[in-house]
């Protein structure tokens, strides 16, 4: 391309010194052969190799002579043909009209059915179906200007690219020959098999077969044309697939939208990445995961997020809140229904979950979500109203249709934990443990535990005054039986089941001491308790411990009495005096 209309430059006078006539018409000029001029030379001279006829024909090019018939000129190595052409020599300017061809050295060829050009501006004009064939590309477009001091060509008039099976549609576009870069704008669109492109301004790289995206721009997948790509600042690299998005950008896949600052996506391999305010959604799952980091495998149709993750699932009534240091959603093929997939969520590392009405805390999670099953590892624990669940694994049961919790299934040291009375600041506490227990909801808070293997209880006894109508304490029941039942309502728990060796004792208020009411591994937890959904992002929300108070008034003067009456005792026996 460099030595395109090179041919028309530093035309020598006297190869035309036979022409009979200056022409008596002064060619009217382009504008762009105005533009920027500053070349008042001439120069090197062009050889005319074959021209069937020369002469002036009345009536024809303003009575100017031309060369007729098979005209070619050469020059440097650059070859024109065309049917005629008309030589302005005071003006060092040229016509070639009808079937112009142009056969650079370089191997490029442009056809038109019209040139143009000015030897002193070395400046030049095709037009009329112009095509240019440039090795591996063809530009075609109705009008081509080209400037060869500044080796750049441009077209305006709208026009098409074609290049390792992309073609390129623009309004406009600027060719620079020496760096090979093609800049498009006005509704540009990039066809390939596989993608379509459309945005105002890109720029080529014919060098890299790279794209430079400024402003507004789509990539559309033609398989699935609901898997987009957009941006409104970023570079495509056409050969690998690749895509580098800068501004405003988002990448839609498997009905998916991932957003962030700076995204990356292979669309061959369908892995992708984002950096800064990274957000994807899932409308379908009503599910949305954000973080400082986060990568996608569209093949997989799998998602992880890290620095700072959370993510949201959204419910009619309530949402879910997840967090931890690393959060994978994913989905797998439903093995009962190979039409229909099943989604998954998982967290790692401190991962938190709050809802309205149960928290949860533990080393890790998995949630399905479809079947609403979320597992609890690494000393889970998890809160409902002034009730606390622990246990070495913790699985969590939930009505996806509802949105109700359904159970908890608590397997290995389970252990479950109620005020007696949430009212006071009373050191009262229901406890309830085992090998494995599952706690049962109703309308959403804590209804009945079943507890199967070494199962115990602690929980307090109330009944009304006769006199006062007032609930008042009477004592505490210790059981210890291979299975218990305990019923949690009106604030109240009791063992309405105890079977397999069953041992229960009542002791009054004024009977037990407070060390008995308390199983040894009591582990009631105020300071790390989600209270909002804001503290899932809190390794502890570090809330100030609650202060319980201890009521030992019957147990202190049950004790007292006690006490005086063996001093009374101790003071009637005699006294043996030594001698």
């Amino acid at each position: 391309m460099k030595y395109l209309f090179v041919f028309f430059l530093f035309i020598s006078a006297t190869i035309f010194a036979q022409i009979p006539t200056e022409p008596k018409v002064p060619v009217v000029k382009d504008v762009f052969f105005n533009q920027n001029n500053d070349a008042k030379t001439q120069g090197e001279k062009v050889k005319l190799i074959h021209s069937d006829t020369f002469g002036i024909v009345k009536g024809k090019y303003d009575d100017n002579p031309f060369f007729s018939g098979n005209v070619q000129f050469l020059h440097q190595g650059s070859t024109l043909t065309a049917d005629e052409v008309i030589f302005y020599r005071e003006q060092n300017f040229v016509k070639a009209i009808g079937n112009v061809t142009l056969k650079n050295a370089d191997g490029s060829v442009i056809t038109s059915g019209e040139m143009e050009y000015d030897g002193n501006t070395q400046k030049g004009i095709a037009r009329k179906n112009v095509v240019l064939t440039d090795p591996g590309q063809t530009i075609k477009t109705e009008t081509l200007y080209y400037d060869r001091l500044s080796n750049n060509a441009y077209f305006n008039t709208g026009g098409t690219i074609s290049k390792d099976g992309n073609v390129m549609y623009t309004k406009s576009a600027n060719y620079d020959l020496t760096s090979r870069l093609i800049d498009f704008t006005g509704n540009v669109k990039i066809d390939n098999a596989e993608y379509t492109v459309e945005g105002v301004n890109i720029i080529q790289n014919q060098n890299t077969n790279t794209a430079t995206f400024n402003g507004p721009t789509t990539i559309i997948n033609k398989k699935n044309s609901a898997n987009q790509i957009y941006t409104e600042k970023g570079t495509y690299n056409m050969n690998s697939k690749e895509v580098y998005l800068k501004k405003n950008s988002r990448i839609n896949y498997n009905g998916k939208i991932l957003t962030g600052d700076d995204l990356y996506f292979n669309q061959i391999t369908g892995f992708g990445t984002g950096k800064g305010n990274v957000t994807l959604r899932d409308p379908q799952e009503k599910r949305y995961m954000k973080g400082g980091y986060g990568e996608i495998f569209e093949k997989k149709d799998s998602a992880m997020m890290t620095d700072k993750p959370y993510a949201v699932k959204i419910l009619e009534k309530d949402s879910m809140y997840f967090s931890a240091e690393r959060i994978l959603a994913y989905q797998k093929i439903d093995t009962q229904d190979p039409l229909k997939k099943k989604s998954f969520l998982r967290a790692y590392k401190k991962s938190r979950m709050f809802k309205s009405n149960i928290q949860v805390r533990a080393d890790s999670l998995s949630f399905n979500e479809t079947d609403g099953i979320m597992n609890l590892f690494g000393k889970p624990i998890a809160w409902s109203g002034e009730k606390q669940v622990t246990g070495d694994k913790i699985e969590a049961y939930f009505d996806t249709q509802n949105e109700f919790i359904d159970s908890l299934r608590v397997i290995g040291n389970a252990f479950a934990i109620t005020k007696a009375d949430s009212l006071n600041k009373k050191d009262e506490f229901n406890q309830v443990k085992g090998k494995l227990m599952t706690v049962y909801y109703k309308n959403n808070e804590v209804n009945l535990a079943k507890v199967i293997g070494n199962a115990q209880a602690i929980t307090y006894a109330d009944e009304p005054n006769e006199k006062t109508k007032e609930v008042e304490r009477i004592g505490v029941a210790l059981s210890t039986c291979g299975t218990i039942e305990a019923l949690f309502e009106d604030r109240k728990v009791q063992v309405i089941s105890c079977n397999i060796g069953a041992n229960t004792d009542i002791y009054p208020m004024s009977q037990i001491a407070r060390e008995k009411r308390f199983f040894p591994d009591f582990n009631w937890n105020t300071k790390d308790r989600l209270r909002k959904w804001q503290d899932i992002f809190l390794d502890s929300p570090a809330y100030e411990e609650v202060k319980y108070e201890s009521d030992d008034t019957l147990f202190d003067a049950a004790r007292k009495t006690i006490d005086d009456a063996k001093a009374k005792e101790e003071a009637k026996k005699p006294k043996r005096v030594r001698k």
